[in-house]
């Protein structure tokens, strides 16, 4: 199996969950666990996180 196509589909979810979590910021979702409200600084750590990792990926399976 080929290596590089790992590391893309690991790129193409990080991708996924950046959307989700630009989506929230955008909307304004209120994500509540156990009556506990997630504060919407997580979804801004969570979207530059979650977009470095992604193109970190896409660019190690094109090497």
């Amino acid at each position: 199996m080929n290596k590089n196509i790992p590391l893309m589909v690991a790129g193409f979810v990080f991708a996924l969950v950046a959307i989700a979590h630009l989506l929230r910021i955008i909307f304004k979702w209120e994500i509540v666990a156990s009556g506990y409200v997630l504060p919407m600084n997580v979804s801004y750590i969570g979207f530059v996180v979650t977009v470095l990792l992604s193109l970190w990926m896409f660019l190690a399976s094109r090497k």
